[in-house]
């Protein structure tokens, strides 16, 4: 089944990084780019997507706040925060947005296990 997954990073390279992996896990799933949250907020409107990768550090509002709005306009979304920031503070608020926490570098294994997860097991 083909599903949709929302790429959100400032960086256009962490992004490109991110589809690759994707393309190699799960070649007939659909994509889509976001630079900022408001382009994220936009295309999760309009595309609604089943999967949500966030990088965590971006300008303005950070992917935990992100998380959380993503979350409210839809729960059942599986978002993943993905970031170089291993602090356990940002660990606990990433699982407390109903989000799970990702390291970086973001590994295939990694990623293909956050996809394959059971719903239920958010925020490992």
């Amino acid at each position: 089944m083909s599903r949709k997954v929302l790429i959100v990073d400032d960086s256009k390279l962490a992004r490109m990084a991110v589809t690759r992996l994707l393309s190699v896990l799960r070649s007939g799933w659909t994509t889509e780019e976001a630079a900022n949250a408001d382009q994220a907020l936009a295309s999760f409107k309009l595309s609604a997507p089943d999967f949500v990768l966030l990088d965590f550090n971006m300008p303005g509002k950070d992917g935990l706040a992100l998380a959380d709005e993503f979350r409210a306009l839809n729960p059942e979304v599986r978002v993943a925060v993905i970031s170089a920031n291993h602090q356990v503070e940002v660990i606990n608020r990433a699982r407390a947005a109903g989000a799970t926490f990702l390291p970086k570098p973001l590994t295939e294994q990694m990623l293909d296990e956050f996809l394959t997860a059971d719903p239920g097991q958010v925020g490992r």
